[in-house]
């Protein structure tokens, strides 16, 4: 079983940063692949950013280039780090976490994180 608790999300203005955080808690996050997801009103869920627990990381083409995922094992925490933040970048945010394939689509959800960007 793995407890997923994300934050850092917020009310940016266009062009802006945030950086998002996901602890976890419960099991070898060292083994699992990380992922996160992002669902705006009206549309489906959708894979933002993914990293193995390899390092091999893996991107929309939507946020190539501004987002950038890590991870750090010992601290049981991975990050999104989201520069040039545009208005359609707003969402919920949701980490999710795999031991078994990569991308993740595993059963393990955080609660999310709302991520506003607006002027």
């Amino acid at each position: 079983q793995v407890q997923l608790v994300e934050s850092g999300g917020g009310l940016v203005q266009p062009g802006g940063s945030l950086r998002l955080s996901c602890a976890a808690s419960g099991s070898i996050f060292s083994i699992f692949a990380m992922g996160w997801y992002r669902q705006a009103p009206g549309k489906q869920r959708e894979l933002v950013a993914a990293i193995s627990s390899g390092g091999i990381t893996n991107y929309a083409d939507s946020v190539k280039g501004r987002f950038t995922i890590s991870r750090d094992n010992a601290k049981n925490t991975v990050y999104l780090q989201m520069n040039s933040l545009k208005p359609e970048d707003t969402a919920v945010y949701y980490c999710n976490a795999d031991p078994l394939t990569f991308p993740p689509r595993g059963n393990y959800w955080g609660q999310g994180t709302q991520v506003t960007v607006s002027s």
